[in-house]
């Protein structure tokens, strides 16, 4: 196993008539989504071998994103199915280029019963790579687990990733996602995040002193997201950046999860870290150009297509 991924799966509803308001939709597509469910697949679909721990409800919802899932070589084998919790579910309007309100229902979510014992820790040591994010910290027992998994990683030689992935619905205030997200930073190597997130994480807005807070607890490299402004990277003697690729945008939900895909295969294949900047813009790019989140995923064919096709500023 090349990757193995711990988070939330969800359940996502899109709007099927364009520019309506969402509560006067009468129609909807569904799919797999769950923001580390997207990264899942999109790192399975550059050719990477993927498996997932998480926590679904024992209800028909979790029987559809299972087999979404292993229709796209995610293997599901630690996915536990849980009584008397709820799988994750997503309501979003598509108004393009860039309105997407969405409604989250995540009352008792199944993926706060993550567990990781023994069998989960020997499956985390298959892998080179493994990839969490905040949403796995905002409860218990999830909180604890995910910092018992990233422990067990850190210890077993791979190389660990957090994206911030800060869910307002999901906290009781922003100041408790960022404490729980800088506690588990000493066992993280790459950390993914926007500005907000960012400064949610560091409780600070300049990127130097961002930094400062990141390198301190140990991070290696940390992304910061910039929207239309592109993405820059950092490392104690290392700082870059790229801008986004021009595309036509229909959605803008699953960018971030798009970029971690396509920015965690570059650095899992030892590419420089402006390529793999590269790489994660030409992924969000693909997943703008469409509507939905792991479906949007682009193959890995797509992607060398498109970056051949934008050549890198000099």
């Amino acid at each position: 196993m090349d990757v193995c991924v711990l988070g939330r799966i969800g359940y996502d509803l899109y709007a099927v008539e364009l520019n309506r308001p969402l509560s006067d939709v009468e129609h909807f597509s569904r799919h797999l989504g769950g923001s580390s469910a997207n990264i899942a697949v999109g790192l399975a679909r550059l050719g990477l071998s993927v498996g997932m721990i998480s926590a679904l409800g024992k209800d028909a919802l979790a029987a559809y994103l299972l087999r979404a899932l292993s229709k796209e070589s995610v293997d599901t084998r630690h996915v536990r199915l849980v009584e008397g919790y709820n799988t994750s579910l997503c309501l979003t309007e598509v108004s393009p280029p860039d309105h997407f309100p969405q409604v989250f229902y995540r009352c008792e979510p199944a993926d706060s019963q993550v567990d990781i014992g023994e069998a989960e820790q020997a499956y985390i040591r298959q892998a080179r790579m493994f990839v969490t994010n905040g949403t796995s910290l905002c409860f218990s027992p999830a909180r604890e687990a995910t910092l018992t998994a990233l422990k067990t990683a850190r210890e077993s030689g791979l190389r660990t990733v957090l994206d911030i992935d800060y869910r307002s619905s999901s906290w009781s205030a922003p100041e408790e996602a960022g404490r729980e997200a800088r506690k588990v930073l000493p066992w993280v190597d790459v950390v993914l995040g926007n500005e907000d997130e960012w400064a949610l994480l560091a409780g600070h807005w300049e990127t130097h002193l961002q930094a400062r807070v990141a390198f301190d607890l140990g991070v290696k490299i940390l992304v910061r997201k910039l929207g239309a402004k592109g993405v820059e990277a950092h490392m104690r003697d290392q700082t870059c950046s790229a801008p986004p690729l021009p595309i036509k945008v229909m959605s803008t939900v699953g960018a971030g999860d798009g970029f971690a895909a396509g920015f965690l295969y570059a650095l899992d294949h030892d590419m420089r870290l402006e390529e793999c900047l590269r790489y994660g813009n030409a992924a969000a790019a693909v997943v703008v150009s469409r509507i939905s989140c792991s479906d949007a995923m682009p193959r890995l064919e797509e992607l060398i297509s498109l970056l051949g096709a934008v050549q890198p500023a000099v």
